[in-house]
């Protein structure tokens, strides 16, 4: 079994783009997949969502689009980039910590199904109401109500795996997200972060690879 842990963000476009390849690492039998929130967008990463950043995100998103096929609608780009106040990932990374406390096998399913509130459907993923009610939409009831509640318990997970990630960032020199680290124990190495992005086959054989060297 191969160790191989995910740093994202819920805001990286980038990620949202990679959420195909997620999906096929975790059907892998031999692919033990966990997600590890870095919180680039959170806290004293999140920011006013002003013109000049909502005309650069739309620019990158294009080429995430051009080159992944997925959508960037423009319901997003006027509810979100053109109409939030925030670009900011911590509801959605309490979320997902909600949804790893009680139903860790759905984290994947939650974290789709946010980026595609968000770059589909034009949700501003940046409130908490709205994100609740997304994981409430998705049989994530439990997980809502942990996420409304905003108890301590809740946000101390949530700090520990942004620490865990952001440990792991800086004791690889890892500067962004998407970003993969395979391992087996003790042992972990970083995977260029394009393989997201091509042939699934190499990508498995050389998260394998890692793991064994």
């Amino acid at each position: 079994m191969v160790e191989v842990r995910y740093l994202f963000d819920p805001l990286c476009g980038w990620c949202y783009g990679a959420a195909p390849m997620l999906d096929r690492l975790r059907a892998d039998p031999g692919i033990d997949l966990t997600l590890m929130p870095t919180g680039l967008f959170a806290g004293d990463g999140a920011r006013a969502m002003d013109p000049g950043f909502a005309a650069y995100a739309w620019a990158n998103d294009q080429r995430i689009a051009a080159l992944t096929g997925l959508p960037f609608t423009e319901a997003y780009r006027a509810r979100v980039l053109d109409g939030a106040a925030r670009f900011d990932s911590g509801p959605s990374t309490l979320a997902l910590t909600a949804v790893r406390m009680i139903e860790p096998q759905r984290e994947i399913d939650a974290l789709k199904a946010i980026q595609r509130a968000r770059y589909v459907d034009g949700v501003d993923t940046s409130d908490v109401e709205a994100v609740g009610a997304i994981l409430a939409s998705e049989g994530l009831a439990e997980a809502a109500e942990l996420l409304a509640g905003q108890g301590t318990a809740l946000a101390g997970a949530c700090r520990a795996r942004i620490a865990a990630a952001t440990a792991d960032m800086q004791r690889f020199g890892l500067r962004g997200v998407p970003a993969l680290l395979a391992g087996n124990g003790e042992r972990w190495r970083s995977i260029r972060s394009d393989a997201l992005f091509g042939d699934t086959g190499l990508l498995i054989r050389t998260l394998k690879a890692a793991a064994s060297a």
